[in-house]
C-alpha cells in the first residue's frame, strides 16, 4: 500500500501562483484589476475569439442563457448527467432545465432523445462535453441548426481539448469554461465565456457588473462609474485581480499540466483495457484534455463498498454525477425515461486524477482495482 493519499483531484499550484498572488495584495488593488484584463487577453488570443472572465463557471453559463435573452417561460435541453451546476445556471434565469439522456458510448447528450423533448418553449440546448469529450458535437449543432436553437457549451471539463483538430472555444456559437480549483487550469475560482457575438459579448461586459452599463471599460483603466445607467438585471459575478493572477500563471504552465493529464489517462488506459469488467468511456486522449477519468463496471454489486475498499488502499474515487433528474428540485415523473442514463449512474466510478499524480500511482489505482474486481466480492 503506498503511504500518501492518491486523492481523486485537487489543485496543482506552484510558487508562481503563490508569487502573483502576493503581487497583487501588496499592490492593494484586489477587484477587478489590470490582471483581469490580462487573463482575458490571454485567453481571447489562446481561442481567437473574445473571452470574457467571470466569478465561475456556472455564472458563465447563467449570463450566456440571460444574454441570449431566454428566461421565464422558456426551455433548455441539457444532459441529465452533469453537475447540478448546469442546471441551476439555467433554472437561475427562470427558465425551465430540460433534462435529456445521454449516448451511452459518449456519455454527451443523445439528439434523439432530445428531439422527443422539444416543445415550442425550447430555445437552447446545452451540450456538457463531459470528461473533455466533444463527440457527437456536429449533430448537436446540426440539431440546434433545424430547430433554431442556441448552442450553451458547458465545456468546464474541456479546457485545451480539440473536436476534429479544432481547439473547442475556437469555434461554435458560445463556449462556458470552469476554472475551479481542480479543472484542467484554475483561477481558484473563475470560469469564462468565450464567443464571436458581439451582442453576448457587450451584454455580458455589463450584466456581469450588476448591470452598470460601460463600466467594464472604467475599470478598464482602474477607474469606477459614478454616473450610470442600469437597464438589464445584472449580478455581481466579475472576476478578481487575485483569482486571474493565479490563472495567468496556471494559463503560462498549462502545456505541462496538460501534458501530464493526458499521459496519466494513457496509463489509465493501458492498464483497465483488457479487464473484461470494465468499460472506458471512449476518449481520444491525442485530442482530449482530461478532466476526470470515470469508468463503468460491469455486474457491479456494491458501488459504495468497493469505493470503501479503495479508500482503506489510500486511493480516493468519485461519481460523476448523480443525475438531476433524481435530485428534489429537478425530479422528473411521469415523462421519458432515461435508460442510458440511470444505467450509467449505477454502474460508474471515477478514478483519481490530477497533475500532481505519478505514472506509479495510476499502475498502483489499478492493480488495487483489478485485485478487488477479482475477488467477486464487488
Amino acid at each position: 500500500m503506498v503511504d500518501k493519499m492518491i486523492r481523486l483531484s485537487k489543485s496543482t499550484i506552484s510558487k508562481h501562483e503563490k508569487d502573483a498572488v502576493m503581487g497583487v495584495l501588496d499592490r492593494e488593488f484586489l477587484g477587478m484589476g489590470p490582471e483581469v484584463f490580462e487573463f482575458e487577453e490571454m485567453l481571447s488570443n489562446y481561442f481567437n475569439k473574445t473571452a470574457l472572465c467571470v466569478s465561475t463557471g456556472t455564472a458563465a453559463l447563467q449570463l450566456s442563457i440571460q444574454a441570449c435573452g431566454i428566461g421565464p417561460g422558456d426551455e433548455v435541453l441539457v444532459p441529465s448527467i452533469t453537475y447540478v451546476a448546469s442546471f441551476q445556471a439555467i433554472s437561475a434565469t427562470g427558465a425551465k432545465p430540460i433534462a435529456c439522456d445521454i449516448d451511452p458510448i459518449t456519455m454527451i447528450v443523445d439528439t434523439e432523445d432530445a428531439e422527443k423533448r422539444l416543445t415550442p418553449r425550447t430555445k437552447a440546448i446545452m451540450p456538457v462535453f463531459y470528461a473533455g469529450g466533444t463527440q457527437g458535437r456536429d449533430e448537436i449543432y446540426n440539431f440546434a441548426k433545424i430547430n433554431k436553437l442556441r448552442v450553451i457549451e458547458d465545456a468546464a471539463h474541456a479546457f485545451g481539448s480539440y473536436n476534429k483538430g479544432r481547439r473547442i472555444g475556437s469555434f461554435g456559437d458560445i463556449t462556458c469554461f470552469s476554472f475551479d480549483g481542480i479543472k484542467n487550469i484554475t483561477s481558484g475560482e473563475g470560469g469564462a465565456v468565450v464567443t464571436d457575438d458581439e451582442n453576448i459579448i457587450n451584454l455580458i461586459k455589463d450584466i456581469r457588473l450588476l448591470g452598470v452599463e460601460k463600466d467594464t471599460n472604467k475599470r478598464k483603466i482602474q477607474q469606477r462609474s459614478w454616473d450610470f445607467d442600469v437597464s438589464h438585471q445584472g449580478w455581481r459575478y466579475h472576476m478578481s485581480s487575485i483569482m486571474a493572477a493565479i490563472g495567468i500563471e496556471q494559463f503560462k504552465r498549462f502545456d505541462e499540466l496538460s501534458s501530464t493529464r493526458m499521459s496519466l489517462a494513457k496509463r489509465y488506459v493501458q492498464n483497465l483495457k483488457d479487464i473484461e469488467r470494465v468499460t472506458l468511456v471512449n476518449r481520444d486522449f491525442e485530442e482530449i484534455v482530461p478532466h476526470i477519468f470515470p469508468i463503468l463496471i460491469s455486474d457491479l454489486i456494491n458501488k459504495e463498498s468497493l469505493r470503501e475498499k479503495l479508500l482503506d488502499m489510500n486511493i480516493q474515487t468519485g461519481i460523476h454525477w448523480k443525475p438531476n433528474h433524481l435530485l428534489s428540485k429537478y425530479l422528473i415523473k411521469d415523462t421519458l425515461p432515461f435508460p442510458n442514463t440511470d444505467n450509467v449512474y449505477e454502474i460508474q466510478i471515477t478514478m483519481p486524477l490530477n497533475a500532481d499524480m505519478s505514472i506509479d500511482d495510476v499502475d498502483y489505482v489499478c492493480e488495487s482495482l483489478k485485485a478487488l474486481l477479482s475477488s467477486n466480492e464487488h
